[in-house]
Parts: C-alpha cells; sequence; structure tokens
C-alpha cells in the first residue's frame, strides 16, 4: 500500500478544510497551496457535507475521513463518519462510504499507521471508538467502544468525561486520549492486526492538574518526548515517554507570556510540534494568538519565544505544512486562514499578508497534488 510516511515533499498541496456549517459553509473546502511561495489559491467547496469538524487522512494519502458532526449528535443511524476518495491531480473529492461512530458528539479523527482502524473521540458520549477499515477504504465494522466516567472540579464544562482528542503513538502499539472533562490521558493497546483497542493495564492513565481540561496532545517526530494543551488552564504540559506507553512529567508551561495572567474568555485548541523537531506551536482562542516554544533537544523541555496574532478570530485549529515552511492558522469566527512562514533558524513566524477567505474554518489536512 502507498504510504505518504516516507514520501518526498512535494511542489504542491491541496489543503481540505473542515468547517462549521451553521452560517455560509456548505461542507469541505479545497484550496491549492505553492511550497515556493505559500500562495494560496482560492477557497473551493470540494465535499458538500453537514459539519465536517475535523477531517483525517489515510496514511496512503487517497483516502480522507470526516465526522459529519450534525449527524453524531442525533445520533442518526448510520451517520456520523463520512469516507471520501481523493483525486490526487484534481483534488476533487468523492463519497465512498458512510456509518456512525458507536457514540454522540464526536469531535477528533485519526487513522492508524497501517490505515486498517479509525478511531473517534466521542466529546459528547464520553467514549472512545474504534471502526475497522477495509482494503478499499470503506468502513467495517465497530470494534471498540470504551465510556469514560467521573468528572472533575469544573462545574461548567468537567461534570462528565470528554474526550477531545485520539493519537496513536509513532510505533502504533498505542492510542491516547486527552479526557477534557476528566483530567486524564487514557492509553489503549493498539492490536492493528483485528482493528482493535484494549485497556493498557501497565499505564491506564495520566492525571493532570485538577481543572486543566486536557484537550490535544503532539509527539514529537524523532525524540520520546510528547507535548499536551490544556483548554481550561491555557498551559502545555510537555512528558518523556517511556515504554511500555507510559508519560512522566518534565514541566508545564504557560500558553501566554510569561508573567501575564489569563484573560476572561481565553481558551487553547491546538497543538503541533514543528517537523524538525525543535520548536513547539499552540493556539489561544479569545486572545487568538499563536505561541511559539523553542524545545530543548536533550530533556524536552520548552522555552518561551513569542506570542503572534493570528489576525482573526478564535483559531481552532492550525496547521504546519509538511515542510515546515509555512503555518496555516484557522479563525473559525472570522471565517479566515492566514498564512504565516516559518523561520527555519527561529522557528518564528511571520504573517505573509495572506488572508483566505473560508466560511468557519476548524480544521486542515495537506494532501500531495500529483
Amino acid at each position: 500500500m502507498p504510504s505518504l510516511m516516507n514520501a518526498a515533499p512535494a511542489a504542491e498541496y491541496f489543503v481540505y478544510f473542515g468547517t462549521y456549517t451553521a452560517g455560509a459553509s456548505k461542507g469541505i473546502y479545497r484550496s491549492r497551496l505553492e511550497v515556493a511561495t505559500g500562495q494560496l489559491s482560492t477557497a473551493e467547496l470540494a465535499a458538500p457535507t453537514q459539519d465536517p469538524a475535523f477531517l483525517a487522512l489515510h496514511p496512503n494519502g487517497l483516502l480522507l475521513y470526516a465526522i459529519d458532526e450534525s449527524a453524531d449528535v442525533k445520533r442518526t443511524p448510520g451517520k456520523g463518519l463520512k469516507a471520501y476518495v481523493i483525486n490526487s491531480s484534481t483534488g476533487a473529492l468523492t463519497l465512498l462510504a458512510e456509518t456512525s461512530t458507536g457514540s454522540s458528539g464526536a469531535c477528533h479523527l485519526a487513522v492508524d499507521a497501517t490505515g486498517k482502524t479509525l478511531f473517534i473521540a466521542n466529546y459528547g458520549g464520553g467514549s472512545v471508538s474504534a471502526v475497522a477499515l477495509l482494503p478499499d477504504g470503506r468502513f467495517g465494522a465497530l470494534t471498540s467502544l470504551f465510556e469514560h466516567s467521573g468528572k472533575s472540579i469544573n462545574p461548567d464544562r468537567q461534570n462528565g468525561p470528554h474526550p477531545h482528542g485520539v493519537y496513536p503513538s509513532p510505533d502504533n502499539r498505542f492510542v491516547y486520549v486527552p479526557d477534557l472533562g476528566l483530567d486524564r490521558i487514557f492509553c489503549y493497546l493498539l492490536d492493528a492486526s483485528d482493528a482493535k483497542l484494549g485497556r493498557n493495564t501497565d499505564t491506564a492513565s495520566t492525571s493532570l492538574k485538577a481543572g486543566s481540561g486536557p484537550r490535544h496532545l503532539a509527539f514529537h517526530p524523532k525524540k520520546p518526548f510528547v507535548y499536551v494543551i490544556s483548554e481550561l488552564s491555557c498551559t502545555i504540559d510537555a512528558f518523556s515517554y517511556n515504554a511500555p506507553g507510559t508519560f512522566s512529567p518534565l514541566q508545564t508551561i504557560s500558553t501566554l507570556p510569561p508573567g501575564e495572567a489569563v484573560p476572561n474568555g481565553t481558551s487553547t485548541a491546538e497543538v503541533q510540534v514543528h517537523p524538525s523537531g525543535r520548536f513547539l506551536y499552540g493556539s489561544n482562542r479569545g486572545a487568538n494568538t499563536l505561541v511559539v516554544y523553542r524545545i530543548e533537544e536533550k530533556t524536552g523541555r520548552i522555552t518561551y519565544l513569542e506570542k503572534v496574532s493570528t489576525l482573526g478570530q478564535t483559531p481552532r485549529h492550525f496547521a504546519l505544512e509538511p515542510t515546515g515552511a509555512w503555518l496555516l492558522a484557522e479563525n473559525q469566527d472570522s471565517s479566515s486562514v492566514t498564512v504565516f512562514r516559518v523561520d527555519p533558524k527561529s522557528g518564528r513566524l511571520t504573517p505573509t499578508g495572506q488572508l483566505l477567505t473560508v466560511p468557519s474554518p476548524v480544521c486542515a489536512v495537506f494532501v500531495p497534488r500529483d
């Protein structure tokens, strides 16, 4: 099976944007990114669908999976997940299949490295589920469904479990699920041969400070480090990643400049490590900023470098282009995508002046163009 994991950098990428469709958006949008210049083409509707709030790419680069959040919330039978075939020459998306998540309120999804399993974090249903993928990319059976239980100290946001992300480990042995409602990172065993999840009895979960609200995480591409961004406390926790899948705490740092208090209405969203492994990025909604850190090569600890305005409102997500030359910040409430140039030596961000119009963008995925 072809794979993007070791593919050479492309000269041009299709960028697919997931959106919320309560306003002007009609579904998944597509643009083209020229790597040499960072120029984005005008966004076009690639696939009409309701609330494709998060997207995930199959490792072969030919299939795109999307949450259909409206259908999922209603638990519409057979609905909630969609699979699309990608035309790598034109960027066209063709609907291949639909199925349900096995729960409700899906917010995040991921495909394992073998392309045999799709994982879903169900924020509303308080669960994580796994769906087998057939060789052609269609959906097989719902193979796993684990429901979390409990609560934490924030009565408005943590009165029950709320898984907010799902992440296969770099070695494809484990799947990690940050639960915002419980202040824990759950660890599941992955059996890729039969597309199933299992409880990890060696390290069932990692606890964060009460009230943190862990949302997303990012593995270092070269070193055994992992970084967790917490929505409610506006912090990032750095961990070392050890066998058998355990996290050891290294550091907790604010997503605001040193000494700056968290403004009312500010919450974090996305976290990503630069492909070089030298820099870490996070986003702050409300404050509408990106924060940049330097990663210490030997220790994995991070040092604050700068904050940069996203030039829009509510950066629910951002995405680093695969070569690391460009960063796209999706501003949900201003219906815009800001393009930043990434300095390869310092990691600092400079806006290019390009502001792409995309209605209510909340996710971005890159696919090489043939």
